[in-house]
């Protein structure tokens, strides 16, 4: 999401090559020896410089390396992922052409009126590269030290509590309507294009609190300038270890970015497979997990088949939340 822009910028540098414990198959085995047989490419539904292009560049140079193929990078922004995701299902199910998904893929069904596909037929779930937690700041003129006062104080003070988030539909976005639902409470959403305005907002104190990525927050945080509440993930993060995870007041809340691929439905499975493997070797290289870390993010590199219920359980989750906040297709 575009909220998440920085949180892994310096990855790509860091990617080793040694294999992940308990990877789908052994090394040696080769689902299919003819693939790929081709140059590939990643479409990457977002604008560059942002964690899905730079985890999309990072994972396709060394893929490179390995199959002597070239995968490019192809960035296709707008209308909220609609136009690189119409792209990629309608190419070729044949494993060449690969697409990064998010959140807002998973949401879309819900927050589009009309889509010119639909996503859980025709796009099949690969592999989660990364999950980052998001930060709930607020303002240090907020008289609230942490999640269960700030809830307080928008029970007393119902709509006054204006929230920013990087874009509608966005993970900050959605994370601040599950707080307020899960609270209880009704607080007033500000959306802006990006998550760069909406911080120079809450600095300024013309809005009272934003989920925000981890990397660009922090400095503001030990500075000051924004005082840290809650982690979005169920447990604390390492980078901020004194900071409380809102599950600890709301049992259950968790609003974290993923970061994966996808292929068109079609793809044969001894393909996926290989695909699958050698992305999930990549992604959890032990430099590349230690870096991923230390950026606030997590290497996740699972199956096929993890990956894809994962994303039906995102997709039936935020449709809940969007239903119950009452918030409209576009």
């Amino acid at each position: 999401m575009h909220s998440n822009r920085h949180c892994i910028m310096a990855v790509a540098v860091f990617v080793a090559t040694a294999a992940p414990a308990g990877a789908a198959q052994p090394a040696n085995a080769d689902p299919d020896p003819g693939f790929p047989s081709r140059p590939l490419r990643m479409i990457v539904p977002f604008t560059p410089s942002g964690p899905n292009d730079q985890l999309a560049r990072m994972v396709g140079i060394k893929l490179t390396e390995v199959w002597g193929q070239q995968v490019v990078v192809d960035n296709r922004p707008g209308a909220g992922t609609v136009i690189g995701t119409e792209l990629a299902v309608r190419s070729p199910a044949d494993g060449h052409t690969m697409l990064m998904v998010s959140l807002s893929t998973a949401v879309n069904p819900v927050l589009q009126k009309k889509l010119p596909y639909d996503t859980a037929k025709d796009l099949v779930p690969l592999i989660n590269l990364a999950l980052s937690p998001n930060v709930l700041v607020v303002h240090p003129g907020v008289a609230a030290n942490n999640v269960a006062a700030l809830l307080a104080m928008a029970k007393t003070r119902p709509g006054e509590i204006i929230y920013a988030s990087g874009g509608a539909g966005s993970t900050t976005h959605l994370a601040g309507e599950l707080l307020a639902n899960m609270g209880g409470v009704k607080m007033t959403h500000v959306p802006y294009k990006g998550a760069n305005p909406a911080t120079l907002d809450i600095l300024g104190g013309r809005v009272s609190c934003m989920f925000g990525t981890i990397l660009p927050t922090l400095p503001h945080i030990k500075s000051g300038k924004l005082r840290a509440i809650g982690m979005s993930s169920l447990k604390r993060a390492p980078a901020l270890p004194d900071v409380p995870a809102i599950a600890e007041t709301l049992p259950g809340f968790e609003a974290v970015s993923f970061y994966g691929v996808a292929v068109p439905a079609g793809v044969p499975k001894p393909v996926m497979n290989k695909l699958n493997v050698e992305m999930a070797r990549i992604i959890t290289a032990p430099d590349t997990r230690e870096q991923l870390r230390q950026q606030g993010a997590d290497a996740v590199g699972d199956t096929q088949a993890e990956f894809t219920a994962f994303f039906r359980k995102q997709m039936s989750k935020w449709a809940r939340v969007i239903r119950e906040a009452g918030l409209q297709a576009q």
